[in-house]
């Protein structure tokens, strides 16, 4: 497996503080500010085209009442994404896969690529956006992390491109999360750092894995859980984060 070199700190949908989340308008927030990597949600469509987003109702980012995995790739594009968080944002649209990692290419960045599937479609949102990702990539770049809570949306990502690395996402602690880490071959845990106990954070850090904590947006929090040994942090403020990790950054 490729080896992995992960910042300290990835902005979390973007840089989501400071834009809509998951638009191209917060991943361009966060390259303008030097984040040096993303994390993303991937669902589909109702048509199995791969998009951008997080719910699985449309309605907290577009206002439109309804659920991502009834409309197709033509509805969702004709939804507003942008102006529920301010007026400047108003017509940003969600965005495709496709058009995600051609902005995260032209900007230079890595990308943490969550499988965020539907109920029911966790084998096949792994395959489209698998699909999508290896036909856009470079391969002489290094892959991005393929992360999922489903351990299902994981093995089938291992089996599509078992070189790209993998992140097995933990929100609660679960005595088996070894057994599945191992069987997913995870490059990296991805803990929830705002619930995990110090006994819990000890355990993973000794799996000798990088651990990731999600979703760190107090520097008071990330310089103590870097304390406890995490590798690297998700934040919706990045540059925060960084400053509060690295004044001298």
């Amino acid at each position: 497996m490729t080896s992995l070199v992960i910042p300290k700190v990835i902005g979390h949908r973007g840089a989501k503080a400071y834009a809509p989340e998951n638009t191209l308008a917060s991943f361009h927030a966060a390259a303008d500010m030097g984040i040096e990597w993303v994390e993303c949600d991937v669902k589909l469509t109702k048509d199995s085209e791969a998009i951008i987003f997080h719910d699985e109702e449309l309605d907290r980012c577009t206002g439109t009442h309804g659920l991502v995995k009834d409309f197709t790739l033509k509805e969702i594009r004709e939804l507003d994404a942008g102006s529920w968080f301010g007026e400047s944002f108003v017509g940003e649209k969600i965005p495709t896969l496709e058009e995600l990692l051609n902005t995260v290419l032209e900007r230079g960045m890595g990308v943490n690529l969550e499988i965020k599937p539907c109920p029911g479609r966790e084998v096949e949102t792994a395959e489209v956006m698998l699909d999508v990702a290896t036909r856009i990539w470079p391969d002489d770049l290094p892959p991005p992390l393929i992360s999922s809570f489903q351990h299902v949306s994981l093995e089938t990502a291992m089996d599509m491109m078992p070189e790209w690395p993998r992140g097995y996402l933990i929100d609660e602690y679960v005595k088996s999360w070894k057994e599945v880490a191992d069987y997913v071959k995870a490059s990296t845990v991805n803990i929830n750092g705002n619930t995990s106990k110090p006994d819990e954070i000890e355990e993973y850090v000794d799996y000798n894995k990088p651990v990731l904590a999600y979703t760190i947006n107090q520097p008071d929090k990330a310089r103590q859980l870097l304390r406890l040994g995490i590798d690297s942090f998700f934040a919706d403020n990045p540059d925060v984060i960084r400053e509060a990790l690295d004044p001298t950054n």
